[in-house]
């Protein structure tokens, strides 16, 4: 299993257990596209998400796989669902949750799930440790409403996440949200891999970079390129961005290129202040935020981390816009030659 070893030696792979993974190579499940499709944002809550008894029932299993981080990468993702990140809950504050965490038979580890939006010990850590081919159920309420991480809490949970095992639940305010035309869900994160980025090949886990916060990749939703080409909007749609940062060392400065945050849910906050007609907003690592805006203009909208170098280590994608033009908003005025 994964160690720690405490200050001045670190968090890392036991020599045993990637020797294990060597051996056992052949048996991991190969997924075509690691990466959440944005789009997939649960509906709006409503009576038919639970069952007779008012429990709404929810299962989600932890999985390690193999898939390519970038073209001609390939990393060892551990994942809830087989995504990264794993899937948004959506639910409803004053709900009754009944969550079932199925650990697969393939898996090398122990997995667990810690949600941020619980209370209770460890946010269910405690009570959801799964070996291999084991299943394990809680029970909660969701007492207060917001965007909430969910993440593995497995010792050490911070190698745990670094291999994707991160998602958002959505916990709504008993009056819902306002309604919007497009909801989209996006979570950042770091990889530590044993290769300089970009250098080909299977790529494992380094600790030692890790613990120095030196990720050879930063990228939205698992992967390279994960959503810079599947993300349409229309001029005139409200938009409504879900995101969360999954990484362990790393807050993130989200801005949206040729726009302007209408509202922004500081740290994903429900009924509180709202911010209004911001240009980036800061997203904690373990952390979320809710942004919406109008869309005005038609173009491609380039979505960053404004710590910019991280744009060259993956950390960008793109939100297209259709529509017509006013040039009343914006247009390029020819110049004398």
């Amino acid at each position: 299993y994964v160690e720690s070893y405490g200050p001045g030696k670190g968090p890392g792979l036991p020599l045993n257990n990637v020797l294990t993974f060597f051996r056992h190579i052949g048996q991991f499940e190969w997924i075509d596209d690691i990466a959440h499709d944005p789009n997939n944002v649960p509906d709006p809550v409503s009576s038919q998400n639970s069952d007779s008894e008012n429990v709404t029932k929810i299962t989600l299993e932890t999985k390690e796989i193999l898939a390519e981080l970038a073209p001609g990468i390939t990393f060892n993702y551990w994942t809830f669902n087989g995504t990264v990140p794993g899937p948004m809950i959506r639910v409803k504050q004053g709900d009754t949750v009944e969550l079932t965490l199925h650990n697969h038979a393939t898996s090398l580890h122990q997995h667990n799930i810690d949600l941020h939006a619980v209370t209770g010990p460890g946010g269910g850590g405690e009570a959801t440790v799964v070996e291999p081919g084991e299943s394990k159920t809680i029970r909660f309420k969701t007492l207060n409403p917001g965007l909430f991480v969910y993440h593995c809490a497995v010792p050490n949970m911070a190698v745990h996440m670094t291999h994707g095992m991160y998602g958002l639940i959505l916990v709504e305010p008993e009056a819902g949200l306002p309604e919007v035309d497009k909801e989209f869900y996006l979570m950042q994160a770091e990889l530590y891999t044993t290769g300089a980025v970009g250098r080909k090949g299977l790529q494992v886990f380094d600790a030692k970079k890790m613990l120095d916060s030196e990720p050879e990749y930063v990228v939205f939703n698992g992967r390279t390129g994960a959503v810079i080409d599947n993300m349409q909007v229309n001029v005139g749609d409200t938009v409504r961005l879900y995101i969360g940062n999954g990484g362990v060392a790393m807050n993130s400065s989200f801005h949206l290129v040729g726009e302007i945050f209408d509202t922004v849910y500081p740290e994903a906050s429900m009924n509180g202040a709202q911010f209004k007609n911001v240009q980036t907003t800061n997203i904690p690592a373990g952390g979320a935020t809710i942004v919406e805006f109008n869309v005005d203009y038609p173009g491609h909208y380039v979505l960053v981390d404004h710590a910019l170098m991280r744009t060259d280590k993956g950390a960008w994608g793109v939100i297209e816009a259709i529509g017509e033009k006013d040039p009343n908003i914006f247009k390029k005025l020819e110049t004398n030659p």
